[in-house]
């Protein structure tokens, strides 16, 4: 289930691309499949052993060009171990919501930007994001959880301050602010409830056999309740 667009973000074979904050690694696996030099990073040293385990057998399936290179880094996000300027692109998927210094953590993914790459961000959506918040406490009141919630003219003006042009904006998971409206309605935890249930079949039915219908729905759904936004930037050349 992936929210990044890669051809807008311009990934091609070969760059250097970095999963900032790459959780259970969706989109690294998906930038490997298309030849990146993916570096896989995030501070959960469980996840990244799941994710470089599933490197390893992406390779061995051959399911991944040849001359393509994955690995996976542990850090802290306010200080990224990596040069100035090392990355092509950077995808930063649903974190800076769960971030609290949000500024020095953009700051740091400019860094290591190159002049002319490209950058996609995403974060919650603000009207399918505030309705979670309103009908749950424990959607957000966790340990981890969003500490935010992000308008378009919020996220996009703290990026821009740090330097990065905007280029473009999108919205992805329209199918999905249902299922956490419902979830936060008949609490979070609450996986049992037979709404919860039905819908969350739903979902699966969607992301492992893509029908047409939900695919047409999601196009649809997409621009008015996505429960992801998704801004892309450049950063300017050094010229």
């Amino acid at each position: 289930m992936l929210t990044v667009d890669f051809d807008r973000l311009g990934l091609h074979p070969g760059d250097r691309v970095l999963d900032m904050g790459c959780g259970a690694g969706r989109h690294a696996f998906e930038m490997y499949r298309r030849g990146g030099d993916v570096v896989a990073f995030d501070q959960d040293s469980e996840e990244l052993a799941g994710v470089l385990a599933l490197f390893g057998a992406m390779k061995e399936a051959g399911e991944v060009p040849a001359g393509a290179e994955a690995d996976i880094v542990e850090g802290d996000a306010l200080a990224l171990p990596f040069a100035d300027g090392e990355f092509d692109r950077i995808v930063a998927a649903e974190i800076l919501e769960h971030v609290p210094a949000d500024i020095q953590a953009i700051e740091e993914l400019v860094r290591v930007l190159r002049p002319g790459g490209t950058i996609a961000v995403s974060v919650p959506r603000w009207f399918p994001e505030i309705v979670n918040w309103k009908l749950s406490d424990d959607y957000h009141n966790t340990p981890g959880g969003h500490i935010r919630i992000y308008s378009d003219k919020e996220l996009i003006g703290k990026l821009a301050n740090a330097g990065l042009a905007f280029e473009a904006k999108g919205y992805a998971h329209g199918l999905h602010a249902p299922y956490w409206w419902i979830k936060c309605a008949v609490g979070v935890k609450n996986d049992d409830h037979p709404l919860a249930k039905a819908y969350h079949r739903l979902l699966v039915w969607e992301i492992m056999k893509q029908p047409r219908a939900l695919r047409i729905a999601g196009r649809v759904l997409d621009p008015v309740i996505g429960k992801s936004m998704v801004l892309y930037f450049r950063k300017p050349d050094a010229t």
